[in-house]
């Protein structure tokens, strides 16, 4: 699997966080499983097998960390139903791919949801402190407002150990408007459904551009536009926020990224007659 590519002066290497399982149904809402288990079979507890998928962007001047996974705050109960692997600190497995965590300037949650932003942060000496000591983390403002409000339908998926402790130290940015330019050709941009405020980021570099599409696309089965997952608070913008997004992908001829898929590491987009294929990045 071609883990590493490079647009221009960048270079996008996939850091896998480890690989967890949840319900089928959840994931593919009203999808029959009869269509999506060609694509993911499931085990007998009608699981599938889902990545934590983070993304490391070297643009020469920085270092940028895409999400950092699903981290070590679940109870035995939750690891058990998910099949969570044993915590393994996302900066080990940085080091171990070769990348310094200290290093790490700059990290962006797409969302605040556990499974996107669970290594922000380590207990140390008792307390929760920045897993990357030497990054400014960056969230929209809008899902930390949502994780404020405790809702019934998502509080489950909001852990105050993951931000709070960054937005007291000043650590984490809060970003609101459409489209925030985070650094020099590396943007975050709003793309509803999933939740009112998450982001997709985007990264250009000598012409071409690098999407990581998050939890709008969480995996390769997903760009089909009307596969969206139980989880998406508004369903039906999902459906046209994905379909923006995808023609864009597709016309563009970008390198696109998925939150949670298991496979390749890079795929491109392609629009048949409105229907979208994936395809792993060079075939």
């Amino acid at each position: 699997m071609q883990s590493s590519i490079e647009i221009g002066s960048c270079r996008l290497t996939l850091v896998r966080a480890g690989v967890y399982h949840w319900d089928g149904g959840a994931l593919f809402g009203v999808v029959p499983k009869t269509l999506w288990h060609r694509h993911l079979p499931a085990d007998e507890l009608n699981r599938v097998p889902m990545a934590f998928n983070c993304y490391v962007v070297e643009t020469g001047e920085h270092t940028v960390l895409i999400e950092t996974g699903g981290g070590d705050k679940m109870d035995d109960r939750a690891r058990e139903r998910m099949l969570l692997p044993d915590p393994f600190p996302l900066p080990e497995i940085l080091a171990g791919a070769g990348f310094d965590p200290e290093r790490i300037d700059t990290v962006l949650n797409s969302h605040l949801h556990w499974d996107h932003c669970g290594w922000n942060t380590v207990r140390r000496n008792g307390a929760w402190e920045a897993a990357f000591p030497n990054a400014v983390y960056y969230a929209p403002a809008g899902e930390y407002e949502q994780a404020k409000r405790r809702h019934p339908r998502d509080s489950v998926s909001y852990l105050d150990a993951n931000y709070v402790p960054l937005l007291e130290s000043g650590r984490m940015h809060l970003l609101g408007g459409a489209v925030a330019e985070v650094l020099p050709g590396i943007g975050m941009h709003r793309a509803p459904g999933h939740t009112r405020d998450m982001r997709v980021v985007l990264a250009s570099s000598g012409g071409r551009t690098f999407c990581f599409f998050a939890d709008l696309v969480p995996t390769a089965a997903h760009v089909k536009p009307t596969w969206v997952t139980g989880f998406d608070l508004f369903p039906l913008e999902t459906i046209d926020t994905k379909l923006d997004w995808l023609d864009r992908a597709a016309s563009g001829g970008w390198i696109c990224a998925f939150a949670h898929d298991t496979g390749p590491a890079f795929y491109t987009i392609e629009n048949r007659g409105g229907n979208y294929v994936a395809s792993p990045l060079g075939e």
